[in-house]
């Protein structure tokens, strides 16, 4: 009886264990198509272009030079999916159960560098990995600025050109 209970509690525990996701998924998940447009549209836009699309920094440091970096952090709090897991008992043996969270928060550092009041690189640093994306998390920062890029300076086609 007791290599059964046993038995069932490896078994238990592994496909338990088969279910968690890695806490870093950066190497196994593709970067947010948003964050990764940011990284080249910003390029180029004013200091004063950054504050009307993505509001005051929330701290700035200066880089040397005429070079300074503009910090954007932000926390999400995110609703949690909860699984909960129903406990098991067999005599004396401690109970098994659990729950598994689906998103859970995090932050997102956005880093801006300035370089003569304009855009020079956009970084992102944090706890803002999504089980799909890297840096999800840090879109909310930067969604309005890449529309705001793209609004001031529209990508010419050949259709407009002629």
């Amino acid at each position: 009886m007791r290599k059964l209970v046993l038995l069932v509690l490896l078994a238990g525990s592994s496909i338990l264990s088969s279910c968690v996701a890695p806490d870093d998924t950066s190497n196994i998940s593709k970067e947010d198509a948003t964050t990764a447009a940011a990284r080249k549209e910003m390029v180029g836009l004013s200091e004063a272009d950054v504050r009307m699309c993505a509001g005051f920094p929330t701290a700035t440091a200066d880089a040397g030079g005429s070079s300074q970096i503009w910090t954007y952090q932000r926390t999400v709090q995110r609703g949690n999916l909860n699984v909960v897991i129903p406990t098991l008992a067999v005599g004396a043996i401690p109970t098994v159960g659990g729950s598994l969270n689906v998103n859970p928060g995090g932050y997102c550092n956005t880093q801006i560098r300035m370089v003569d009041g304009r855009v020079a690189e956009v970084a992102y640093a944090g706890d803002n990995n999504l089980p799909n994306h890297r840096d999800g998390l840090c879109v909310s920062t930067v969604d309005a600025c890449v529309a705001y890029a793209r609004q001031r300076h529209p990508v010419r086609t050949g259709a407009g050109s002629r």
